[in-house]
């Protein structure tokens, strides 16, 4: 029997835009957390006012750890979120990437899940097969409304990705993308949404850069 474990990759990688970051979720969190905020803030003059400067260092922090806090509700693996903001307003899209996984006795056909995948109601959007690295993964699109199941306050624009993993019939990875979605009416976040269409873009940029860590 093949040691799967000698076979399937280790990780992987994906490349970045300058203004987005990665926040790993099992180990470094925290220290990721600050370095990010500690490098926002370190362009800033040495005579800056404290007063000034101290509540938008709390904010960002808050920021990132209230991401961080709904991305392990998903048992994430990675979050990465843009730290730059767009005319002075934080940019609200994330990614975040899980690892799914099978019980070991059970036999699973890759292709077969696509296929169940692609033709479930509980999926509903538009799915097709994409290749990521050399694998058929199934990519869905699709607008979650506000309160809605799996949505949050506000209207979200979704993509999600599951991706086989190669060697290894019982894990999976899913990559998911969340930003606002087009017509929300907050004025503060009117405009980001906006770019919905240009942000799901930049996404499928990112996921063509994919690549498996192996051994």
């Amino acid at each position: 029997m093949t040691d799967r474990t000698a076979t399937a990759p280790r990780g992987y990688q994906l490349i970045l835009p300058p203004e987005w970051a990665r926040i790993p979720m099992r180990t470094g969190t925290e220290e990721a957390i600050r370095a990010l905020v500690d490098d926002a803030f370190a362009t800033l003059p040495a005579d800056a006012p404290r007063d000034k400067v101290g509540p938008y260092r709390r904010e960002l922090e808050r920021r990132l750890k209230d991401a961080v806090q709904e991305a392990r509700k998903a048992e994430a693996l990675d979050l990465y979120l843009p730290v730059e903001r767009m005319h002075g307003i934080a940019v609200p899209a994330s990614i975040v990437v899980s690892e799914m996984k099978f019980p070991d006795e059970v036999a699973v056909d890759p292709s077969a899940v696509s296929r169940r995948l692609l033709e479930s109601p509980g999926r509903a959007g538009e799915a097709t097969v994409v290749d990521v690295d050399g694998v058929s993964a199934v990519r869905t699109e699709r607008t979650v409304a506000a309160g809605g199941t799996g949505g949050g306050e506000l209207a979200s624009r979704r993509v999600d990705y599951v991706v086989p993993v190669p060697g290894d019939p019982g894990r999976w990875l899913g990559v998911v993308f969340s930003t606002l979605a087009e017509g929300v009416e907050e004025i503060e976040y009117a405009e980001c949404a906006e770019y919905a269409d240009l942000f799901v873009e930049l996404f499928d940029a990112m996921m063509c850069t994919f690549r498996w860590s192996r051994p």
